[in-house]
């Protein structure tokens, strides 16, 4: 199994005072020979008569030397999991976390704009002081 993020606490707490219940941490799924351990899954009730949202979230601080480089690594793992998940479980959504200043800073990037648009990579923006999530961005 990996090492948590050093913000999984902080996307935890965040996701759970968005009204998420997390159900698995880490989410793990096994497809034939390979093992997948995503950050956190979670689950919001939407009514008492209908089925709850589900949702996988993989949490990345972007804290290393080179940001690029970092965004090179999440993107391919983002894609690798998306893949497992539709396999496994196509109903449960993929989001990757990222700290507000990334987003507000990396993300602002044409570049990094065209890939996220491009691979349609759901993201999860969170304060990582107040531990709250800032922005669902679909």
């Amino acid at each position: 199994m990996s090492a948590k993020d050093l913000f999984h606490q902080s996307v935890l707490v965040a996701i759970e005072k968005d009204g998420w219940r997390i159900t698995h941490d880490p989410f793990f799924i096994k497809l034939n020979d390979i093992e997948f351990y995503i950050d956190l899954g979670a689950e919001r009730l939407i009514t008492a008569q209908k089925s709850g949202q589900k949702i996988a979230i993989e949490i990345k601080s972007f804290l290393g030397a080179s940001a690029v480089k970092e965004f090179h690594l999440a993107l391919g793992q983002f894609l690798n999991y998306r893949l497992a998940l539709k396999q496994v479980e196509p109903e449960r959504t993929l989001y990757l976390a990222i700290p507000k200043d990334t987003y507000e800073d990396f993300f602002a990037r044409q570049f990094v704009q065209n890939s996220v648009a491009e691979y349609q990579i759901k993201l999860v923006i969170f304060d990582s002081v107040k531990q709250e999530v800032v922005l669902w961005k679909e």
